[in-house]
């Protein structure tokens, strides 16, 4: 396919329809954590089932990521981008229609395979479709605008919530869906690659869907049932086993899904190390940020969600440009620069202590959001730029898919083992002060047993009232002393991503040849 400008008629509707795309899915995201109370309310939903209407998507998402991506190249980008988009609206509109939980989760997991083929083909499409000196200011545009949206959710789902119309968290999704095939069909050239053997890897494709399914069920079920337990260990040994195997047919295969060569290229193996890391700290940062802010701080939701403003904003100014800077100067200094920043950023938010609410915000969290944001923003734009540009335009939907998939595993993994890291820095802070009241051995088990609700851990009921404030007092404190050490971990995830961005990256990334391939 023949490249064209950003500022084409065709390139404005590439960047049109992707977009829309793109926050349909991220929209659906960060507003449906707002309005899960509502929903739990209306469906009469148990804690397991809030759970899984959660993630039922995420698991989908994350198992098959890689496929979407692999099958917009072999098939065509747009055909496989409208067909995951199709599937993502009647899966909205099945969920908006739900009358139980169970049909919920059902709905949520075709949202998820819709999501599987439509998330990759965004950044594929944009990949194939611009010109190779305009990719980085249009993936920035992509980045600024599609975060602008996402910091928009929280508010949206509030204020659905409050309304008692949370169902239209999912409508929404279907005429923005509708908007973006009727664009694709009628602006946008189909991108399809006619290089190599373009056969489907079936094995590959079987293999890659379950290891990754098993690891990120995995996962999902360590925060609730622990490391130690068989359902655990054992699915997230059989997803590793199971990607080992396909690592090794995918090295026999005459027309692999992956080709494995690609991790050959530093840039492409540092690149998607860089983003592991980055993403696992900020996914884990984020979550215990606003946990602090609304379980212990006595931010509302609405407040919590709005404190993120800062960071939408510097994404929205500096996204763009910093992807224009990273197409003239190379993606290096930025992807170098930008994961320590947001590290820094983490790290000052680690010793915010207890605050007199959303009062002191300028003073305490706002200096740190601005850190994050700020990194973030000089990051986003060239790490996407340079994932994609270190293999050739015909292997843009498996990039885009690989580092997708790496994405979405950083944050399950985060959040899986900092959200165990966190109970048990809690328990312990909580064990060491509890000695100094005169409790039973029976009440101090009761406490600590609190700790796995961690900011909400509430005062056991036979607690003598006149012990009860002095609890309260040691569930806070331990749980800011928790909270800072989890902030701390996650800094250095951040400065970690900086690292690969200094051991790999080269000033400007070459792609592997198609030869190579």
């Amino acid at each position: 396919m023949t490249t064209v400008a950003l500022r084409s008629s065709e390139g404005r509707w590439v960047m049109v329809t992707t977009i829309l795309a793109s926050a349909m899915a991220f929209i659906d995201g960060t507003a449906l954590n707002v309005v899960l109370p509502a929903l739990q309310h209306n469906l009469n939903a148990s804690a397991a089932e809030l759970f899984w209407v959660l993630n039922a998507y995420m698991l989908m998402l994350a198992s098959l990521i890689l496929i979407g991506g692999t099958l917009g190249d072999r098939l065509g980008r747009k055909k496989v981008f409208m067909a995951g988009i199709f599937i993502f609206i009647l899966g909205s509109a099945a969920c908006g229609f739900a009358g139980n939980a169970t049909l919920l989760i059902i709905f949520r997991m075709i949202q998820g395979i819709g999501g599987a083929l439509m998330i990759p083909g965004s950044l594929s499409l944009i990949t194939a479709s611009i010109n190779e000196n305009e990719r980085g200011k249009a993936i920035g545009t992509w980045s600024a605008i599609t975060t602008l949206v996402t910091m928009g959710g929280p508010i949206l789902g509030g204020a659905l919530a409050d309304a008692g119309l949370w169902r239209y968290i999912f409508f929404i999704n279907v005429p923005i869906g509708v908007a973006a095939l009727v664009f694709l069909a009628l602006k946008v050239s189909e991108s399809r690659e006619t290089e190599g053997d373009q056969r489907l890897d079936y094995p590959g494709a079987v293999l890659t869907a379950a290891g990754l399914a098993l690891l990120t069920f995995g996962f999902l079920r360590m925060p609730v049932l622990g490391f130690g337990h068989p359902e655990v260990y054992g699915t997230i040994a059989g997803g590793v086993i199971l990607l080992i195997v396909f690592i090794v047919v995918e090295n026999k295969s005459p027309h692999p899904m992956l080709p494995v060569h690609l991790f050959k290229n530093l840039t492409f193996t540092g690149t998607n190390l860089l983003t592991f890391f980055l993403y696992a700290g900020l996914g884990a940062g984020m979550l215990f940020l606003s946990l602090n802010m609304v379980q212990v701080q006595g931010y509302s939701q609405l407040q919590s969600g709005l404190t993120f403003l800062p960071f939408t904003v510097l994404m929205i100014v500096i996204a763009r440009f910093a992807g224009s800077l990273a197409d003239k100067y190379g993606p290096r200094l930025f992807l170098v620069a930008g994961p320590c920043i947001a590290g820094g950023g983490l790290l000052m938010l680690s010793f915010v202590k207890q605050t007199q609410g959303a009062a002191d915000y300028w003073t305490t969290f706002f200096p740190g959001i601005v850190g994050l944001g700020l990194g973030m923003s000089i990051t986003v734009a060239p790490l996407t730029a340079a994932v994609m540009g270190s293999v050739s335009d015909h292997l843009s939907g498996t990039a885009s898919g690989v580092n997708n998939a790496v994405t979405r595993i950083a944050g399950v993994f985060a959040n899986a083992i900092f959200g165990a890291l966190a109970v048990l820095f809690f328990s312990g802070a909580v064990q060491r002060e509890i000695h100094a009241l005169p409790l039973s051995g029976a009440q101090q088990e009761a406490v600590i047993a609190q700790t796995v609700n961690l900011g909400n851990a509430s005062v056991p009921a036979d607690i003598d009232p006149a012990h009860q404030q002095a609890i309260r007092k040691v569930y806070k404190d331990g749980f800011i002393a928790a909270y800072g050490t989890i902030m701390r971990l996650s800094a250095g995830l951040g400065f970690m991503g900086g690292l690969m961005g200094f051991l790999f990256i080269r000033k400007r990334p070459a792609a592997v040849s198609p030869a190579k391939q």
